[in-house]
Parts: C-alpha cells; structure tokens; sequence
C-alpha cells in the first residue's frame, strides 16, 4: 500500500508534464513539424522559477497568495482522484463531493486573483469561468451518480477503480470516457472549451485571468492547469484499467501510464482537428455533457434492474 501511495504521488507530480509534452508533441506532428520535446512543459516551468515576478500597484497579498492555493488545491484533488483504480492516498467515504469543491476552492482563489488586480478585461474571463462552473458540476456529480448505482461503494476510488466489474459497465464505459474528457477540457482550459495559446481578446477565459501573473506564480497556475488534466486523464485511467492495483501493482501501473498518454494525445489531436466553439456554445456543449451523464444514470438503473 505505501508502495502504491508513492507510486500515485510520483505520477501525480510527472504525468503533468509528460501529458502537457504529449499534448503539444501531438499537436505539432499534426502541423507537419518536429515540435518541442516531451519535457519542454518542465524547462518552461523551470525558466519561469527563475524570473522575477513583477505586481500590479493595486494588487493586495491575496493575488501573491492565489497561485499558491490554486496549485495546493489542485495537488489535493489529484492526490484523491483514484489515478491508480481502486486506490487513492486519500480515500474516504464521499470524497468525491470534496474532490469536487477542492478543485472549486482552486476556481475561486483563480478568478479572486482575476479580480484583486481591479482590470475589467480579467474580470471578463472570471465571469466567464465562473458561468462555465455552473454547467460541468452537474456532469461530474451525475458521473457518480451512474457509478454509485452501477457499481455501488462510497469513496471516488471504489465508484470509478471498480466500475468495470460491473454489468453495466459495457454500456456506460464509452460515454463516461466522453463527459470525463469534456470536463477535462473544461477543467485544464483546452479546446474547444477554451484555448491555452489564443491571444485574441474576446475569446479568452483562463489566460485573461492569469495575464498579470509573472515568474514563480504563472509557473504555480501553470501546473496548476496540469494537474487538472491529469487528474481528470487519471480517472479515465481508473475507470479503463483492467488492472487491480493492490494485487497487480505492476500491470495496473503500465496500463494507468499507456492510458494517461493516450488521453494526452487524444487531446492533443481534438486540439489539431478542431476550432475552438463560439462563446455562446460552450453553455450548450457543456450541457451536453451533463445531459449525457442523465441518460448514464437513468441507463445504469435501467440496465440493473432488468439483468
């Protein structure tokens, strides 16, 4: 167990930059281009801890704190995403409500950092951050609902690491993969939800909050926004993974690490084959996805109670 514990902290702290390496790999192959090295992300965070950060002259203490707490924030929730199936570092019963509202408390102290600069134009994209948070909640909570009834158990790890022992797992496995890289895309701010590299103005959500960031705090939001999508790659691992870890270590850790970089280049070339949705769409895909959870957990109960 404390071999497991090690081994999920270990890839909490790499698959972040390996998954980011993977993304932008896979988008340049796409662009006909070599592109950058898996582990670009890793010296871009490195050149960014070795700058100076420069503050606005109205910034109070809480914009230098932000960073930090949407970076501890998100190393908590990926330290309870069972990454590895049926285990977690932290597992307890329900802690999947408090996954939920930890990443929520890394969303608030983001766009309060947004705000505490006093620009309109950061303001925007918090505004807009905060109407995105109230369409991928329901998805991930309806998730649960489907594993809790497919599957049955109490903590994150034994809903999602187990799910696949179920009857209904066949039925339910394609669109969970589907609303669980919906919110990753949600999450960690990648297309079409949002793009990390656009520099147009109206368009922008996550960069426009991050814009007065500089040196070691951009770097903390940075990975920050890795560890989302890790976490979230990581529950598609969990769910996915044949593997049980506790008696299979080593399969299960090779299945979780061919997963994870699967789902990096998945996204990598959804980023590649398409544009990012008009701001007026994301509401509805964004909707979809919490629709599609609905029909996941009236099929689960359907399913179950006919077999």
């Amino acid at each position: 167990m404390i071999l497991l514990t090690i081994t999920h902290v270990l890839f909490a702290l790499a698959m972040p930059i390996l998954m980011l390496g993977l993304v932008n790999r896979s988008k340049s192959l796409w662009a006909g281009r070599k592109g950058p090295g898996l582990l670009q992300p890793l010296w871009d965070l490195q050149r960014l801890l070795h700058k100076q950060s420069v503050y606005s002259t109205v910034a109070t203490p809480l914009f230098r704190a932000g960073p930090w707490v949407v970076l501890a924030a998100s190393l908590l929730a990926a330290m309870i995403a069972p990454i590895l199936g049926p285990v977690a570092p932290l597992q307890f019963s329900h802690d999947f409500v408090f996954f939920a509202y930890t990443l929520g408390l890394a969303r608030l102290f983001l766009m309060l950092s947004a705000f505490d600069v006093g620009s309109s134009f950061e303001g925007m994209g918090a505004a807009r951050e905060a109407s995105f948070t109230s369409f991928i909640e329901p998805a991930l909570f309806l998730l649960i609902g489907s594993a809790m009834v497919a599957g049955g158990g109490s903590s994150f790890a034994a809903l999602i690491g187990q799910l696949h022992r179920s009857a209904a797992f066949v039925w339910l496995a394609l669109p969970t993969v589907v609303v669980l890289l919906v919110l990753l895309q949600a999450e960690a701010a990648r297309v079409p939800v949002d793009d990390p590299l656009t520099h147009l103005e109206l368009t922008m959500v996550h960069e426009v909050m991050i814009l007065d960031h500089s040196g070691p705090e951009l770097a903390a939001m940075q990975y920050a926004a890795g560890l989302k999508m890790m976490s979230y790659g990581g529950l598609i691992a969990a769910l996915l993974n044949p593997f049980d870890a506790s008696t299979e270590p080593l399969p299960a850790v090779l299945c979780a690490l061919v997963i994870m970089a699967l789902v990096a280049v998945a996204v990598g070339c959804v980023e590649s084959l398409t544009a990012r949705l008009r701001m007026r769409l994301v509401p509805v895909y964004l909707m979809l996805a919490s629709l599609l959870a609905a029909l996941c957990l009236g099929g689960a109960g359907w399913l179950l109670r006919s077999l």
